[in-house]
C-alpha cells in the first residue's frame, strides 16, 4: 500500500506524540501527582499508528488497560487525555476515569478498560451495529496475550465469524502478560494460530514494524468494510517499562529493554527507513520532534493548573439518560 509524503510524517507524528506523551507521564507519576495507575504504551507504538491510520470518523476502536497509544492515534485530544490522567475538571471523562478508562466516544474511542479481555465483546457490538445500520463503519479491538486466554475473547471470535461482523482483534504481543512471559501462559507460539478455530485469518506482524502493520492492517480493514468479514491480528511488540508504573521487572532479563530500544525502536527503524529512501528528510522529523515534546509540556502545563472535579459531581455521570 503506497503511502504518501504527509502519510508518513502524519505516521512519525502519531509514534512521536504517543512516544513523548508516555515519557514524560512516567517522569511525572514518580511525582506522586497522577492519582491510580498508569500503564505505558512506549515502544509500541507502531501498532496503535498503523491500524489507526486506516481508521475514519465510522470507525470504532476498543482498548485496554494500555490505552494512551490508542487514544491519540485514534485522534483523541491531547491535552484533554493529561488532564485526565491528573484527575482533572477539564479531561476527556471530566477527571472521573483516569488512566485506565480514557473514551471519547466521539472520537469513535469506545474506551480504555481494566477488565482484561473487556475490549473484544464491545468491539462486536460496534461492529453489530456498524452492519445493521450500514454505516460502512468496522470496530478494532486491542488486547494482550495475557487477554487473548480468556473466554470473553474467544467467545468474540466466535460470534465475529457467526454473524459475519466488520471486526478486526489485535493482540498487542509485549511478551508478558504483567509478569509472566507469553512462552508460558499461551499455548501455541502464535496467538494468531488461533484465528483458524473460528474460521477467520490470522496473521502476525513484527510490531516494530509500522509499514507491516500498516499493510496487514490495510488488507483487515477492508476485508471487514467489504466483506463483512473478521481478522485476527498478532502484533509481535515490546514494552519499554513495567506492566505498570513502579513494575520493579525482576523478571525481565538482563539488559533486554535497552537492547530493545537501540536496535529495535520502532521510531528509530521509521525514521531510517524514509530517511535512506529519500522520502522524508531528517529536519522534517526534527521539526515533528520538537512540535510533540512542546504539545505535551503544554499539555502537563495546562493539567496541572486545571481544577479538579468537584464534590457535588461525585455522583453524576453514574447512569446515562438515552
Amino acid at each position: 500500500m503506497q503511502l504518501s509524503k504527509d502519510d508518513l510524517l502524519r505516521a512519525y507524528r502519531i509514534m512521536k506524540t504517543v512516544r513523548e506523551f508516555e515519557e514524560r507521564l512516567h517522569v511525572e507519576f514518580a511525582t506522586g501527582e497522577i492519582p491510580g495507575f498508569v500503564h505505558l504504551y512506549a515502544g509500541e507504538e507502531a501498532s496503535a499508528a498503523g491500524f489507526c491510520m486506516h481508521l475514519d470518523g465510522r470507525d470504532k476502536i476498543a482498548s485496554n488497560h494500555r490505552g494512551h497509544g490508542h487514544s491519540i492515534a485514534k485522534g483523541c485530544d491531547v491535552h484533554a487525555m493529561m488532564a485526565e490522567i491528573y484527575g482533572r475538571e477539564t479531561g476527556l471523562c471530566a477527571g472521573k476515569g483516569g488512566s485506565m478508562h480514557i473514551a471519547d466516544l466521539s472520537m469513535g474511542m469506545m474506551g480504555a478498560n481494566g477488565i482484561v479481555g473487556g475490549g473484544p465483546p464491545l468491539a462486536c457490538g460496534a461492529a453489530l451495529a456498524a452492519k445493521k445500520l450500514g454505516t460502512g463503519g468496522v470496530a478494532l479491538a486491542f488486547f494482550g496475550d495475557g487477554a487473548s486466554n480468556q473466554g470473553t475473547v474467544m467467545e468474540s471470535l466466535n460470534l465475529a465469524t457467526v454473524w459475519n461482523l466488520p471486526c478486526i482483534f489485535v493482540v498487542e504481543n509485549n511478551g508478558y502478560a504483567e509478569a509472566t512471559s507469553s512462552k508460558y501462559s499461551v499455548s501455541c507460539d502464535d496467538a494468531a494460530d488461533r484465528a483458524g478455530a473460528f474460521n477467520m485469518p490470522g496473521v502476525v506482524v513484527d510490531g516494530h514494524d509500522f509499514f507491516a502493520i500498516h499493510e496487514a492492517g490495510g488488507e483487515a480493514v477492508r476485508r471487514a468494510r467489504e466483506d463483512s468479514a473478521p481478522t485476527l491480528i498478532e502484533v509481535k511488540t515490546n514494552r519499554y517499562y513495567g506492566h505498570f508504573e513502579g513494575d520493579a521487572q525482576t523478571y525481565r532479563g538482563k539488559d533486554e529493554v535497552k537492547n530493545l530500544r537501540a536496535n529495535r525502536d520502532c521510531l528509530d527503524l521509521f525514521r531510517a527507513r524514509v530517511t535512506s529512501a529519500d522520502l522524508v528528510e531528517d529536519a522534517e522529523l526534527d521539526a515533528i520532534d520538537g512540535e510533540a515534546g512542546d504539545l505535551i509540556e503544554d499539555a502537563v502545563i495546562k493539567a496541572k493548573a486545571a481544577s479538579r472535579p468537584a464534590a457535588s459531581e461525585l455522583l453524576t455521570d453514574v447512569y446515562i439518560s438515552y
